[in-house]
């Protein structure tokens, strides 16, 4: 299997639709990890930046907005659906660009980004220590990254609810490695260290955040549908088994229900680390 074939199939497929699809839901959804994200990057005064597994480009261009006349902003993911909405969503004259291509192998030109960040996109490297080696490569001498990435399923019950209320009606799905690429991936903070730490980062540090996300309850059902290994299976069931399923994993999400709004934490890593040793 070629390097990220899975996640590249994935997100070119229906994953990558998904997303697109819901685009706005989900834009609105992580709207308080980008603002803090974008408050990181700009505290660095960047110039040139690339934004890591950057999807259907909310962050990238919030980001180029922000840094409007000032600097550059670079966009880079496997999906080429995603892709696509991207620059579909890019103003004329927006300050930002965006790679078809796999951050873990892409030919970057040595030394182009001063700070380099992601949202929600490098815990799906099918190995990361290639994978931050190589970003290293992009990075200027003095570049800066800075990454939001989840922590674990049991500190995210929102994340894994559908697939855990859909189980008494599929066949057992196998057991994934907590290290495997994908959501969790990043979930162990010493694994994250270790891999930073093996690719030449210096000067690590990881922070546990809690953010507030909230979706309007109207959307939650087409979210549940669509997203995760529940949207990736769910059209493929007999429509009495769909039903049940669906009635069963919005029940399981009342107490995430206010009135008319959907509230859950995010319980994330906020990572920072620097190119190269202070001199």
């Amino acid at each position: 299997m070629d390097t990220n074939q899975e996640q590249a199939t994935l997100w070119n497929g229906i994953a990558g639709r998904a997303w697109v699809d819901k685009k706005d839901v989900l834009d609105h959804l992580f709207q308080p990890v980008t603002a803090l994200l974008l408050e990181e990057v700009c505290a660095c005064a960047p110039t040139d930046v690339l934004d890591i597994g950057c999807g259907t480009g909310a962050a990238t261009l919030a980001l180029s907005q922000r840094l409007r006349g000032h600097g550059h902003v670079t966009g880079i993911d496997i999906s080429a659906t995603m892709i696509a909405t991207a620059n579909t969503h890019a103003d004329a004259d927006a300050d930002a660009s965006f790679i078809c291509a796999d951050a873990q192998t892409h030919a970057f030109t040595p030394a182009s980004y001063d700070v380099l960040m992601s949202r929600f996109g490098v815990m799906f490297f099918e190995d990361p220590v290639s994978a931050f080696r190589n970003l290293r490569t992009a990075a200027t001498a003095q570049a800066k990254l800075r990454l939001a990435a989840w922590r674990s399923p049991a500190e995210n019950p929102f994340m894994t609810m559908a697939e855990q209320a859909a189980a008494p009606f599929l066949p057992p799905a196998p057991a994934r490695a907590a290290s495997a690429p994908g959501q969790f991936g990043f979930a162990d903070g010493q694994r994250v260290q270790t891999i930073l730490e093996q690719s030449g980062w210096q000067h690590i540090e990881i922070r546990a955040i809690d953010l507030l996300l909230t979706m309007p309850e109207q959307h939650l059902q087409d979210y549940f549908t669509r997203m995760g290994q529940l949207g990736r299976v769910l059209d493929q069931l007999d429509e009495s088994t769909r039903q049940q399923i669906i009635t069963a994993v919005r029940a399981a999400f009342a107490p995430f229900v206010h009135g008319d709004e959907v509230r859950f934490t995010a319980a994330c890593w906020l990572i920072r680390a620097d190119a190269a040793s202070a001199t």
